[in-house]
């Protein structure tokens, strides 16, 4: 029975074993035995319906083996770590600029044991480091040295911070893959399309644009097109723009009067009256203080290492 687990990088959950049936580990942080050495990480308890999912599943993770509760000297030595992750970063980034490699170093990670030491960047294209690798060798001794090319949305959930929502990032907090995201799902959804409204801290279209897409679909059945001509309680109309949300329908009559009505409302009718839809009204596709071109449209849809998946 799988009684304690650990969160680790992209968010998976994994199983700790050799944990004590007398030692109690929640929220404690803990020395752990991973893929890439000793690591320190905060150990939580696992209630009973995971275990047994876990218990379960094929898919469930290699645990990591459970070594001590970080003791007053272990936690001295972790600062000194950190300490030195912060001067390795600024080493390695020297070495980057002396060779003059198109990379952006992202992140250093020590592992506990000081075996071995782990440098993430992110990069447009492939990055020959050959001669930065023999470099970074002379400084880090005895070290196993890993060059790791990661995506923007990777750098964003590895460093962690607060959207716009106010509330951290989901990629940092519960997202572990990745889905394909284009400016149509804003478009869908009436939302302003300028960088800044719709681009997250990565430089990419937000990943909540496609949390709610399908109940905008699914409210958009029905519904006449923007531009379209009604018959409304107050007469003919053109329907000038959808609140999909709300169920309802605004319609623009020929005194230039805007009036919103439920969908049950209105009814679409084959005329043609001499009305003028304000389109940028009507698509919202972007707003006052920011000019957006199709070029700075397509860089927020690129995923080409968007997301590499080799954190």
């Amino acid at each position: 029975m799988i009684k304690y687990a650990v969160k680790y990088l992209k968010n998976v959950i994994i199983p700790l074993s050799k944990v004590p049936e007398e030692l109690d580990i929640n929220d404690k942080l803990i020395l752990a035995r991973t893929e890439k050495g000793e690591e320190v990480l905060k150990a939580f308890l696992v209630n009973k319906e995971i275990s047994n999912l876990f218990e379960k599943s094929q898919k469930t993770p290699e645990p990591f083996e459970f070594i001590r509760i970080m003791t007053q000297e272990d936690m001295m030595i972790y600062e000194d770590i950190k300490k030195e992750e912060v001067t390795s970063f600024f080493k390695c980034k020297e070495l980057v600029q002396k060779h003059n490699l198109v990379m952006n170093l992202v992140q250093c990670r020590l592992t506990f044991d000081r075996k071995k030491i782990s440098f993430y960047y992110t990069a447009p294209e492939r990055v020959d480091f050959r001669e930065l690798l023999k470099d970074l060798t002379q400084v880090f001794k005895r070290m196993r040295i890993d060059l790791r090319h990661i995506g923007v949305r990777d750098e964003s959930s590895i460093m962690d911070g607060t959207g716009i929502c106010g509330k951290p990032f989901c990629c940092s907090s519960y997202l572990r893959k990745f889905e394909s995201i284009n400016v149509k799902l804003a478009k869908d959804q009436g939302m302003p399309i300028a960088p800044s409204k719709i681009s997250g801290t990565c430089g990419r279209l937000l990943c909540c644009l496609t949390y709610e897409y399908s109940n905008y679909i699914e409210a958009a059945k029905g519904m006449p097109p923007v531009g379209s001509t009604v018959m409304t309680p107050s007469g003919l109309g053109k329907v000038c723009y959808i609140q999909f949300l709300n169920n309802s329908v605004a319609v623009k009559f020929e005194d230039g009067k805007i009036k919103e009505f439920e969908k049950t409302e209105i009814e679409m009718v084959d005329a043609n009256i001499n009305v003028d839809i304000d389109v940028p009204r009507i698509t919202n596709y972007a707003v006052e203080d920011e000019k957006v071109d199709a070029k700075q449209l397509k860089q927020l849809e690129d995923d080409r290492n968007s997301s590499t998946g080799n954190v």
